[in-house]
């Protein structure tokens, strides 16, 4: 059966980490909104009333009867079912732990250009937004990513993937950070490899798969742009005039 992912068309945003997963296992699935009448699809499910299970906001993933909302649900529901998730429960359990922490900074990636409300333009909180993004290259990006090099580096099946020795959905989800932060901060990324080297070379390595490689020279990959999580306004970079 397909899988039917929705999402805001033309944005990579949150639904580029389900993409990821979802062309890495060579899924059959489909872009809902990008078809059409697939925005009109989409809020038909969101304004359900209905729907038993309607979901708060996108992404959100159909899989026959059922509707899963949330990146680390979807990416919990879907890692077994695609081979990118650890047979051992325990370790499902540590892998979506991992995937939660991802969670966890992409808000405050977005929160670093929309600071005081997302009702408002970037325009309309771009002092507030120096400061949170100024914040955020000099102590929070260290914080994350030191983490996510310390887990590599102690997986006692090596570091080569972030929990066992076989590829996960987080590893793929590492592979979107780290070039989405290139993207947003390419100064404030300055030395990433050097810092993190277990990560660099992961990073490395999520992009030479054959499938991955594939993806990112395609049409399907949405480029990065000001309308998603990861925005390259040079104001907010590190060093900024």
């Amino acid at each position: 059966m397909t899988y039917e992912l929705y999402y805001w068309d033309g944005i990579q945003g949150r639904g580029e980490f389900v993409r990821l997963s979802l062309e890495e296992a060579g899924a059959d699935y489909v872009d809902v909104t990008r078809g059409p009448q697939g925005m009109r699809a989409m809020m038909k499910i969101m304004e359900s009333r209905t729907e038993p299970h309607i979901p708060f906001a996108p992404p959100f993933l159909r899989d026959g009867d059922r509707i899963i909302s949330h990146v680390a649900n979807i990416l919990m529901y879907l890692g077994p079912k695609l081979g990118l998730a650890p047979a051992d429960e325990g370790l499902r359990a540590v892998t979506h732990g991992l995937q939660l922490t991802i969670t966890d900074l992409v808000a405050e990636v977005h929160d670093t250009h929309h600071p005081i409300a997302t009702s408002q333009y970037f325009e309309d909180q771009r002092q507030e937004a120096k400061a949170r993004s100024a914040e955020f290259i000099d102590n929070r990006i260290p914080k994350f990513l030191g983490y996510f090099e310390r887990v590599l580096q102690q997986n006692p099946e090596g570091p080569e993937h972030i929990v066992g020795k076989s590829l996960t959905y987080v590893d793929l989800s590492l592979f979107q950070v780290v070039e989405g932060l290139h993207y947003a901060f390419p100064r404030g990324m300055l030395g990433f490899a050097t810092k993190y080297p277990a990560l660099a070379a992961l990073h490395s390595s999520v992009r030479k798969r054959p499938r991955i490689a594939d993806y990112v020279k395609s049409e399907r990959r949405l480029a990065f742009s000001e309308d998603g999580i990861f925005r390259h306004y040079p104001e907010l970079d590190k060093d900024a005039a």
